[in-house]
């Protein structure tokens, strides 16, 4: 068994500072979250709450008719508790205008999460605030999000915690019971769950992930280390076939200097001269 505690009260503290600074840096005092009450999104709004102020957040939750009905509720209930202003928007009519026959549902549920992206986006732009994403490090490395749908952030608070370490810090913070039991799920359609969907447990990836990138080791030493060559094939693989999410689209060098291959400035680069 791989350990990956972390020191709660640090991680904690780091992240509502980097909340803070971030928002300085960008210029904007508030912050737009969707929120769909599961652990992630859940997790953000605390801590995000203890970075600005409740009176510098929106939350947003945006069900997908009856399929968020559940979200909706404890989306709420988490608002009222941190007494945070909330806006529901209920996207069915937007999704099913634009879907005239059937379609996969990966397909749908892609589109379903960059509307709701986009719909954070305009409301920030309303607000004149920036968008805190919930994307977590476990989704990260291995793609399990929607380019430009809920990966598309301002900036990413928990984006360095594996989801188990999510779960931990959640529980530290006060995040309540109904949220901390909930079963990992997009809501995309009806019985999805992270885990079912992927084919393994956060609790396996984690661990994994942790051997593959934090310690950079190979396939056949993590096996060593008690996991199922197979599985560890398939992160590694999911790891590798997510990449280009990660990335800027590429771009053909042309110039002396081109965004992304040799203009490498941070984001917050500022030009004194």
């Amino acid at each position: 068994m791989v350990s990956l505690k972390i020191n709660l009260p640090f991680t904690r503290d780091l992240i509502i500072s980097f909340i803070k600074e971030e928002s300085e840096k960008i210029g904007l005092k508030k912050g737009i979250i969707a929120i769909s009450s599961g652990i992630d999104s859940t997790l953000v709004s605390f801590l995000s709450t203890l970075s600005l102020g409740k009176e510098n957040l929106v939350l947003v939750n945006m069900p997908y008719g009856k399929l968020g009905e559940k979200g909706k509720e404890d989306s709420i209930k988490i608002a009222s508790e941190l007494g945070v202003p909330l806006e529901i928007i209920d996207i069915k009519n937007i999704v099913d205008s634009y879907f005239k026959e059937d379609v996969d549902k990966i397909r749908k549920g892609n589109f379903m999460a960059r509307v709701r992206m986009a719909i954070v986006f305009d409301i920030s732009k309303r607000e004149n605030g920036f968008v805190i994403g919930c994307s977590n490090k476990s989704e990260l490395l291995v793609g399990y999000s929607t380019w430009y749908g809920d990966m598309a952030a301002s900036i990413l608070p928990i984006g360095d915690l594996y989801k188990t370490q999510v779960w931990e810090l959640a529980k530290f913070v006060g995040v309540p019971d109904y949220v901390l039991k909930k079963v990992p799920s997009a809501e995309l359609w009806e019985g999805q769950t992270d885990e079912g969907e992927m084919g393994i447990t956060y609790n396996e990836l984690d661990q994994i992930l942790y051997l593959l990138v934090d310690k950079r080791m190979k396939i056949q030493d993590i096996v060593k280390e008690g996991f199922d060559i197979e599985k560890v094939k398939k992160v590694k693989k999911m790891v590798i076939n997510s990449h280009f999410k990660r990335r800027l689209p590429p771009i053909p060098k042309i110039s002396d200097r081109t965004v992304g291959i040799d203009y490498l400035y941070f984001r917050d680069y500022k030009n004194y001269d």
